[in-house]
């Protein structure tokens, strides 16, 4: 969330704030109107608390001196009341104001592109070179099936659209990919591999900003609190909820593996052939706190790991700049790096990068115990940062469509050979 000095400090330069993000113009206003009634309650709470004070000394002395406080009594009994009244409408406020401000976006930082959706994107830079091919190349839904390793007919069968069982050279590439992203993010980048539970509370899910916003999108477990995970970035953030963190602790760096699951709500009809979106997929993901002035150097570096990935499989790509209206609903800075995909003749994204700042960290209670510029020690909010290192079906989609060949068979990349037990090709089986 942002916080609530920043938005009484800055309210009238908010919509230009977040101009091209998607909000509630309306909500925005009404948190206004209700700043400034609930100022003015609290201000009159104050002034009935003081009068009952005075009024109960009264009657105090008044009875002292055997005086009727008749008058009195009954004066402070209707101050009383104003005093409730006022409590209450302040509580009905805050509620409302709670909800106003857990819908507000993140505002972008200050060097993401202008935009109203990714037309607007960026790129950076590219890497790499698309193959060029003597045939013309298939994409995975069509090489897959024919290699006898993807088969989506069976797990229609098995739970339904949208899922997709992996036999073979495919779970065997699978499972390597995972072994190779963690070994290359722990021994290589300085992350600290954890295995997190893949089913959370709502509490986490509020945490890292998927809830109340996105529940659609969600797996509830029904007649509980929990929920399957959409991505490792909320159980691995979340365990650092509520805690004070000591300043050499900084920065943390985790990497974890869990399968994700959504429920792709608002995404309907796209990407419905193949292993692009799915509900049920594994991914890695990288997850950094920080120091705030860190943030974006952590970025940088975050955005460097998983390219790396790609590079190590020799996967063309570019890193793109998300602008403002196509960054996440808690974003502050977004890269999206995005795989060629050959059989598609088009880039994909295969990782989302992303800094946070504080927005997470305020809703998760993330502080850290530093130094202030006074010398005394104070808490103050971290921020997280995440991106996946990579989406392991995505990766496995490059992987298919950019080392075809044209007799039907698919070379497996030099990186992933050690992790394949030296398997050196895929051939239908």
């Amino acid at each position: 969330m942002l916080a609530r000095d920043f938005l009484r400090q800055h309210f009238d330069e908010m919509p230009h704030l977040l101009r091209g993000r998607a909000y509630d113009t309306a909500a925005l206003a009404r948190w206004g109107a209700l700043d400034a009634e609930r100022r003015r309650l609290l201000t009159e709470a104050d002034a009935l608390r003081s009068e009952k004070n005075r009024v109960s000394a009264e009657v105090g002395r008044k009875r002292k001196a055997g005086e009727d406080a008749t008058a009195e009594q009954e004066r402070s009994k209707e101050l009383g009341r104003l005093v409730d009244e006022a409590q209450a409408r302040s509580a009905a406020i805050e509620e409302e104001f709670s909800r106003i401000e857990e819908a507000l976006p993140n505002v972008p930082h200050e060097s993401v592109p202008e935009g109203a959706d990714e037309s607007a994107n960026a790129v950076v830079r590219t890497w790499g070179t698309p193959p060029s091919f003597p045939f013309e190349p298939k994409a995975h839904w069509d090489l897959g099936p024919a290699l006898g390793i993807l088969d989506f007919e069976r797990a229609a069968k098995v739970t339904g659209s949208r899922f997709t069982v992996l036999s073979g050279a495919a779970s065997l590439l699978n499972r390597a990919l995972i072994a190779f992203m963690l070994d290359l993010h722990t021994r290589e980048h300085g992350y600290r591999e954890v295995l997190p539970p893949f089913i959370v509370n709502s509490a986490s899910l509020f945490g890292t900003g998927q809830l109340p916003k996105f529940e659609q999108d969600l797996f509830h477990l029904e007649g509980t609190d929990w929920y399957l995970v959409p991505t490792a970035e909320v159980p691995v953030t979340n365990l650092h909820r509520d805690e004070v963190l000591p300043a050499d602790q900084l920065p943390i760096s985790y990497c974890a593996y869990t399968p994700c699951f959504r429920a792709e709500a608002g995404a309907a009809g796209k990407d419905t052939r193949g292993l692009i979106r799915q509900h049920q997929f594994d991914k890695v993901e990288l997850v950094k706190i920080t120091r705030p002035a860190d943030s974006y150097d952590a970025l940088e570096k975050l955005t460097r790991d998983a390219e790396t990935v790609l590079e190590r499989l020799e996967l063309p790509y570019r890193r793109v700049a998300l602008c403002r209206g196509d960054l996440g609903f808690a974003s502050a800075r977004t890269y999206d790096l995005e795989v060629w995909l050959p059989g598609q003749a088009a880039y994909r994204e295969i990782s989302s990068c992303s800094n946070f700042e504080a927005f997470q960290a305020r809703r998760a209670s993330i502080r850290a115990r530093v130094t202030g510029p006074d010398g005394k020690p104070r808490n103050e909010l971290v921020h997280t940062l995440n991106g996946s290192g990579l989406a392991v079906g995505r990766t496995l989609v490059a992987v298919l469509e950019n080392y075809q060949r044209a007799d039907g068979t698919v070379a497996v990349p030099p990186a992933l050979r050690p992790y394949c037990g030296g398997l050196a090709e895929i051939r239908p089986s």
